[in-house]
């Protein structure tokens, strides 16, 4: 007897359920039965067992294709979507849930290097999938929103409290106090020693 465990990502069903477009963010996925027979399953893993052995020009290409076709037949012979509320308020205000996710993790993590792979990992999207709907909604990029949120946490700590401002560099993201000025000048104009003497210090 031989057994096979196939693992199919959660982006990959909603990658697929976006591509039709009928369908919005927020639905439930659920299988239908909790057991399923069906041949044209085992005729896909067979195939992608081959690929994976057999290692010719394309493999990857091949995986991918034969991965997206399992998971088509699974949405029209075994899984049924449930229609649920898909909008959430967060700190940005009304989102799509799975970008809700994603921004309440760039709220509590800004203060460290973020890639995007993470970022949509919160929202349990594939990159492409996640910044391709973040800018659809909320009319930035992932990078354009969470810059702008260290900003405006810079902004804060520089206007209301004396640390350095290489402290203050650290504390909102950024590993060098020199990028941190060069990116602060080029969306304020100014520097952020500038922007703290502009405006007396009114306590921490």
């Amino acid at each position: 007897m031989e057994f096979l465990s196939v693992n199919v990502a959660p982006f990959v069903i909603e990658d697929l359920i976006s591509g039709i477009g009928s369908i919005q963010g927020g639905a439930q996925i659920l299988f239908r039965d909790l057991v399923i027979s069906d041949e044209s399953i085992r005729a896909i893993i067979a195939t992608l067992v081959s690929e994976v052995d057999q290692g010719m020009l394309g493999r990857d290409t091949m995986l991918d294709a034969l991965v997206r076709q399992l998971g088509i037949h699974l949405l029209r012979s075994h899984l049924a979507i449930r229609r649920t509320a898909s909008v959430e308020t967060s700190r940005a205000g009304p989102v799509d849930r799975r970008l809700r996710r994603a921004i309440e993790f760039m709220h509590d993590n800004y203060s460290r290097e973020l890639a995007l792979e993470e970022i949509a990992g919160a929202a349990y999207l594939s990159e492409f999938h996640f910044a391709r709907m973040f800018k659809q909604i909320t009319g930035v990029t992932p990078h354009y929103y969470l810059a702008n949120l260290r900003l405006e946490r810079a902004r804060k700590l520089l206007l209301e409290t004396t640390l350095p401002i290489s402290e203050i560099a650290a504390m909102v993201g950024y590993q060098s106090q020199s990028h941190f000025t060069r990116v602060f000048r080029s969306v304020t104009g100014v520097t952020p020693r500038a922007f703290r003497n502009a405006r007396p210090f009114s306590g921490a």
